[in-house]
């Protein structure tokens, strides 16, 4: 298992993101998370192409009530980074969320998702429910390839898969709803990880593991995954961006289904793409500690 690790020089001066960093070694893997503030746990979760700092906006007013913790998925941030794309699975990733869990002892824990976040973090919920109180679900989507994948996604995906060197800062931009508005250095800052190719082998891994076949690996997970939050009867807040093609109509699949989050009033996010946290993430971060409070 040939592994590749960011220099930390990558990671200075980044705008927007002041934070301590911490690691655990994980089935001798370093995983790369931030931990801010203190009290209950909120989990927050990221997706592909990106890294913690994309809950950057979230944090400080969170962790003003709040231990917010972020960590990185291996492939990703200051995570450990597998050269070989084969060697990158679904189950590799639950497997590290729920060894982060666990070694870190967390409890009462509100789980924020969104992409990728949402697959791995939905699916260990719903497999270690004594460990969570809450969920927030942001554009992300259950597949199990019984349903056509989206356009917008398979366009993704081939682009992913045929990309020798994907260009992460590209990718950020097209997965927002206003990129005129994010400035040069953030955009670096989401491609600080990735000084080259090698790096990027994690990222262009999970297009191809997100199952759009029925008996894709994963795919069983993610029916046991709909199954069981059809049952879910702990608070559970859907909150999708009004501009992402590619995670559009998840919020309504999401509040069919699970039965807490038709008690929740029906939010968007108003002016935001996929990367709806770079955009709107004060917003988000409000209401988040509205929903804490008001399901505590």
């Amino acid at each position: 298992m040939a592994v590749v690790r960011t220099p930390e020089a990558r990671f200075t001066h980044l705008p927007g993101f002041p934070f301590q960093p911490h690691y655990l070694e994980l089935s001798g893997l370093r995983l790369h998370y931030l931990d801010e503030g203190q009290g209950e746990v909120i989990l927050c979760l990221h997706g592909e192409p990106s890294w913690s700092y994309l809950y950057r906006k979230l944090i400080p007013p969170l962790a003003r009530g709040y231990r917010v913790l972020t960590p990185d998925f291996i492939g990703f941030g200051r995570s450990d980074k597998l050269t070989e794309r084969g060697e990158y699975s679904f189950q590799l990733h639950c497997d590290t969320l729920a060894g982060f869990i666990t070694a870190l002892r967390l409890e009462q824990i509100t789980l924020v998702v969104q992409d990728w976040g949402g697959l791995i973090g939905l699916r260990l919920a719903t497999e270690l429910p004594e460990r969570f109180a809450r969920l927030v679900i942001m554009n992300t989507g259950l597949p199990t390839g019984e349903q056509p994948m989206s356009e917008a996604f398979l366009r993704w995906r081939a682009f992913a898969q045929n990309t020798p060197d994907l260009p992460i800062g590209r990718v950020i931009r097209s997965g927002l709803a206003h990129p005129e508005e994010v400035t040069a250095e953030v955009i670096a800052a989401y491609e600080a990880p990735f000084p080259d190719g090698s790096y990027k082998t994690g990222a262009v891994a999970w297009p191809m593991l997100v199952p759009i076949h029925p008996h894709d690996p994963g795919a069983e997970a993610m029916r046991r995954t709909r199954q069981a939050l059809s049952r879910w009867q702990r608070p559970a807040l859907v909150l999708f961006s009004d501009g992402d093609p590619i995670t559009r109509g998840g919020d309504r699949f999401f509040r069919r289904l699970i039965p807490a989050a038709k008690a929740e009033p029906e939010l968007v996010i108003h002016d935001a793409g996929h990367f709806l946290q770079e955009e709107q993430g004060e917003e988000i971060a409000r209401q988040i500690a509205g929903f804490i409070a008001r399901r505590s």
